[in-house]
């Protein structure tokens, strides 16, 4: 028996008892289980082993001592899974139970099954998971521990720590140079006229910013005047047709605020257009320059700090260490150089189209602001809707919701 069955491998692993003791009382231990369980009879019913409370009747194989034990069990019942419980003693809580007895051996190391078929080789789901062909289940081989997984992995990480020591020895000098320019112990690169136009250019966004921002306000404030002219019309009007001695009086107030109303909605209609187009001026156009400002800078101080590092070992010792870092130096710097000089070249270009641009667009908006508030605070509304077809504006209409389906596909 011990010669022809399959070894355990979860003993094995576990180290908790041997093999061959097992072996020796697994036999017997089994024919007294099959001889002393119960029977079934020709009713359907259970009928108890003929040998109840006799000492030594089969218990179960004690893990300490894999002998048998002399308690005595009241009754025993039928349990398809207790030839895997004995072929895996470890009892782990993730093991799959076992096929019934009748079809297969049990765990790989009892005697052959009562139909006579052949063993049958021990499976994961009889060893728990667990295939002792495969090595792959202890991460020893298998595609994440292939020899080219692993060299993908070490490239990756040596490309990550360069990245960083590079991005670290760049900051450091950064860092260095601003604070020295600071303290006044180290010198910068300086564009005055460039200098000059983006001031110029921050300072006009500052003052732009604040005209956006009143206009803004005159907005919103002029809107909740428009809404209470059009709250105060209709409640002439109410009261125009309820009270009949009163009703011219009433019909005129309606009329007339109904009509600054109209008029209201023209003017809201142009200053919305004005806000829009400052906007856009400031907070798209302008901005955008300035980002590219802000990259110009930051080359400008990485420029300075690799000039800075190369200057220092020029005047160093003229050994070969020296040389050969002074090589690489000079190297670093014509690359800085390049990336600042065509950031530059930008800089000055959208600050020339920037210029004109702003010229342009700032025209036509104050002109068109002029002439609608004129228009509007002297009541000439013909006037009023000329500005409007001017420049080309829609006024809203009152009460108007958003775009029907169609007309937001076209």
């Amino acid at each position: 028996m011990s010669g022809e069955g399959y070894p355990n491998p979860v003993a094995e692993e576990n180290g908790t008892m041997q093999a061959d003791d097992l072996d020796d009382t697994f036999e017997e231990d089994l024919r007294t289980m099959i001889r002393d369980g119960p029977r079934v009879g020709p009713g359907g019913s259970v009928v108890p082993p003929s040998s109840l409370n006799v000492p030594g009747q089969f218990t179960g194989i004690d893990l300490s001592s894999p002998q048998k034990t002399g308690i005595t069990s009241p009754n025993i019942t039928e349990n398809p899974t207790v030839g895997s419980r004995l072929a895996n003693p470890s009892g782990s809580g993730d093991q799959q139970e076992a096929p019934p007895p009748e079809t297969s051996r049990v765990g790989g190391t009892g005697p052959t099954s009562q139909s006579g078929s052949a063993p049958v080789t021990p499976s994961s789901n009889q060893t728990g998971g667990y295939d002792p062909g495969s090595r792959n289940s202890f991460g020893s081989e298998g595609s994440n521990g292939s020899p080219l997984h692993g060299q993908t992995t070490s490239a990756i990480a040596k490309a990550k720590l360069d990245s960083l020591k590079v991005w670290s020895v760049s900051t450091y000098k950064c860092t260095r140079q601003m604070v020295q320019e600071r303290l006044g112990k180290a010198s910068r690169t300086v564009d005055l006229q460039l200098e000059a136009q983006i001031e110029v250019l921050r300072d006009t966004q500052r003052k732009y910013s604040h005209i956006l921002k009143l206009a803004k306000t005159l907005t919103s404030q002029y809107y909740l005047v428009v809404q209470t002219q059009r709250s105060l019309g209709d409640a002439f009007g109410e009261l125009a047709a309820k009270s009949p001695e009163l009703q011219e009086e009433f019909s005129y107030n309606a009329d007339t605020q109904k009509s600054l109303c109209g008029n209201g909605e023209i003017l809201l209609s142009a200053l919305n257009f004005f806000t829009s187009s400052v906007n856009t001026l400031c907070n798209k156009t302008m901005e955008d320059s300035l980002i590219t400002v802000k990259l110009y800078e930051s080359a400008r101080i990485e420029y300075d700090a690799y000039r800075a590092d190369m200057e220092s070992l020029q005047l160093g010792p003229k050994d070969a260490t020296t040389q050969a870092k002074l090589h690489e130096s000079q190297l670093k710097y014509e690359r800085q150089k390049q990336k600042f000089d065509k950031l530059r070249q930008d800089v000055a270009v959208k600050l020339k189209f920037l210029d004109e641009n702003k010229v342009k667009v700032m025209h036509k908006q104050l002109l068109l602001f002029h002439n609608a508030i004129a228009a509007y605070f002297s009541g000439n509304q013909k006037a009023l809707e000329a500005t409007l077809k001017q420049f080309n504006i829609r006024p809203k209409v009152p009460g108007e919701n958003k775009p029907s389906f169609l007309e937001q596909n076209h």
